[in-house]
């Protein structure tokens, strides 16, 4: 009988122990999964961002462009203002 109970005690601990890996092994699952998510949502917002600089030097360009517009008509309205002056004086 005492041979038959320590049988069990070493099935029982044997068991405890596989329980034991078991959650070990679905807790380091559930890690390799969240490092796999985790990568995928860095190398799309790694996307985002490089499309996001893309489109902010567009508008820079854009800008740059508007500004150098803006500034050509204001030199063309001065020199109207200009010529307006000298007529103006003339009379």
């Amino acid at each position: 009988m005492e041979n038959h109970t320590l049988f069990d005690e070493e099935r029982m601990t044997s068991t405890v122990e596989l329980e034991k890996f078991k959650k070990l092994e679905d807790k380091i699952k559930v890690i390799v999964d969240e490092k796999v998510s985790l990568k995928k949502q860095i190398h799309i917002l790694e996307e985002t961002l490089k499309n996001k600089e893309a489109e902010l030097e567009g508008v820079k360009d854009k800008l740059k462009a508007l500004d150098e517009e803006r500034n050509s008509v204001r030199a063309r309205v001065d020199a109207l203002l200009e010529l307006i002056a000298d007529i103006d004086s003339v009379k």
